[in-house]
């Protein structure tokens, strides 16, 4: 396949930026990661791992961004393929091997499928399966710091954020083809507040996604010829992914451009599948062998390898020493994984709830001390969240319709909508457009950029307007949202709120405006689902869903947001209603009603 030319210079010959440690520290990893692959197919076949996923022919251009971010000050979240970008920033060849194995004491506790990675300390987000997840989780992650940056009264600011931090998402070319995807670029590049956001969306294109050629996938055979025209929004650039020099010199581009400008970018970088899809694929099934010899013409390994002994940077006997000590070192590694242990079964409910704050408790169980005129359920939730977004500034609403006017210039000289039942009136006039904000018509953004949100410590309570709508969310609601806490080992949460109507309300509602679906949502481990019946109610509980620490869908019957006998005066700002417990509505003698 022809490699599309970047307008970066290319290098020549003895005329090379980088200096010689620069070079060592890039071949060390692209090799260290190689190992690993190696090694892992062996254990595969021996059975000592249960899946392998190969990154090789990904080195080159995952080594640079690698290199050029900072862990611990950037954000990184990525895919299957991204061990070369995972070892750059410290993850090891045992932590790798203790991945693949499932052992207790891996980062997952043998809670994910191998290579999904997460740190909080080094800022790496929690990678996932499902194709294309990741891009509205990452461009959440960047708002999140938008945030931080911009309310100053959140006191403990300082630490969440950095002023020129970046965060790098990493797919493949077959997750362009998810919607979640196009959606996540729409997010990036439009304004939050007054700015764009930092996000570097770095694209590995190695042609397949399992037996499926980028021409079925991409309209011309070539994503970022589609996406020129989000420029000059967001820089562009392709480059020759499996040369590890031109990686580094556009990827330093992008990275300055990004840091400096504060807009989004897209690396369109062209790499090889060296490998199968997975050691469960045959991929001589469906490539003929001219192609992959072609392919492996281009390793980003050796091609680095070429180059630094015919630039006498280094001695090929030089580099043959630091492959076999690396080799030696990786398979020493895979030895002392098959020493640990298997998570024993008993843990396998832990952390799909919070260990530490429990909704269900006496301590969300307060007495109202009751204020003013009796309200109805919508001018109480109304109500309850301008009092917790004045409580706590993390706290910010988003979602379809929910801001009074988006166009501020305009705002004092119309009513405001504040959402399709004005449940949100007025709460963007008060606390301002950065904390109260409308999204794009687009239910998976969301929730997604909400689990990123959450991630980093942002209180999100998302509005999507009708249960009918939501399934365009599922992915990121039963994927993502549910088992943040659980397939992490409790390193993160994403204790956000997710508010909807169900239910019937109009005689014409028909299937697309009456629906009733918690059953569903009800089903999802990790999910607290709650729907309060009276305005009291929806007061107390959706206190408690907004200051527990787990996710929450909050569900609000459109009917009972105007209804007369459900009424209550406002119970008081600091009024909870524990989860699970029932409530003696009307007691008597002579028989039971339970509902």
């Amino acid at each position: 396949m022809a490699v599309a030319q970047n307008q970066v210079t290319v290098v020549q010959k003895g005329k090379t930026r980088l200096d010689k440690e620069t070079f060592l520290q890039a071949y060390q990893n692209m090799a260290l990661s190689r190992a690993i692959d190696k090694r892992e197919k062996i254990l595969k076949a021996q059975a000592k791992v249960y899946f392998q996923m190969s990154g090789s022919g990904h080195e080159g251009i995952l080594t640079a961004a690698g290199m050029l971010l900072k862990p611990g000050h950037d954000w990184i979240i990525g895919y299957y393929r991204d061990k070369a970008l995972a070892v750059s920033w410290g993850a090891t060849a045992l932590e790798c091997f203790l991945d693949g194995m499932a052992t207790e004491d891996c980062h997952t506790g043998g809670r994910q499928m191998p290579y999904h990675w997460s740190k909080k300390e080094k800022h790496i987000l929690p990678f996932s399966s499902p194709v294309g997840s990741q891009f509205l989780r990452g461009v959440g992650a960047a708002m999140a710091g938008r945030f931080y940056q911009e309310i100053t009264s959140i006191a403990d600011r300082d630490k969440n954020f950095k002023l020129d931090e970046i965060i790098l998402i990493c797919g493949g070319e077959g997750a362009t083809s998810e919607g979640e995807f196009w959606e996540a670029l729409n997010r990036a590049a439009i304004p939050l507040g007054k700015n764009l956001l930092p996000v570097i969306f770095l694209i590995e294109d190695n042609q397949y996604a399992i037996s499926v050629p980028v021409q079925a996938q991409t309209a011309g055979g070539n994503i970022s010829r589609l996406l020129r025209g989000f420029e000059p929004l967001m820089m562009v650039r392709e480059v020759d992914g499996c040369d590890f020099i031109q990686s580094y010199s556009v990827m330093q581009e992008v990275v300055n451009h990004v840091r400096k400008e504060r807009k989004p970018a897209l690396v369109h970088a062209h790499v090889i599948r060296m490998d199968p899809h997975s050691e469960s694929d045959r991929q001589e099934d469906y490539r003929t062998q001219a192609e992959l010899e072609e392919d492996r013409k281009r390793d980003p390994l050796l091609k680095l390898e070429s180059f630094l002994v015919e630039e006498n940077i280094f001695s090929q006997k030089e580099l043959d020493d630091l492959k076999s000590k690396i080799e030696q070192e990786v398979s020493d590694a895979a030895d002392r994984a098959l020493e640990h242990k298997k998570p024993a079964p008993k843990t396998i409910a832990n952390y799909v709830y919070s260990p530490d704050i429990d909704p269900t408790s006496d301590k969300f169980s307060t007495e109202p001390k009751f204020e003013g005129e009796p309200l109805a359920m919508g001018g109480m939730i109304n109500r309850t969240l301008a009092d917790e977004m004045a409580r706590n500034p993390k706290m910010v609403i988003s979602g379809e319709d929910v801001a009074d006017c988006t166009k501020e210039e305009q705002i004092d000289k119309v009513p405001g909508k504040g959402g399709v039942f004005k449940v949100t009136k007025g709460l963007q006039r008060k606390f301002g457009s950065l904390r109260v904000f409308n999204s794009s018509l687009a239910e998976a953004t969301i929730v997604g950029v909400g689990v990123g949100l959450g991630y980093r410590g942002i209180k999100y309570v998302g509005e999507v307007q009708f249960i009918d709508y939501i399934w365009p969310a599922m992915n990121q609601i039963h994927d993502e949202l549910a088992l943040t806490r659980w397939k992490t080992n409790n390193e993160f949460s994403c204790p956000i709120v997710i508010r909807t109507t169900y239910g019937g309300y109009l005689g014409g509602g028909s299937i697309y405006h009456s629906q009733s679906r918690e059953s569903i949502f009800a089903h999802l481990p990790g999910l607290r689902v709650v729907i309060p019946s009276t305005a009291l109610d929806a007061c107390g509980l959706l206190r408690t869903a907004i200051r527990c620490d787990d996710p929450v869908l909050f569900l609000e019957q459109k009917k009972l947001y105007f209804a007369v006998e459900n009424r209550s005066p406002y119970p008081g700002p600091d009024f909870m209603i524990p989860f699970g417990k029932a409530g003696i509505r009307r007691p008597g003698k002579d028989v039971s009603i339970i509902t």
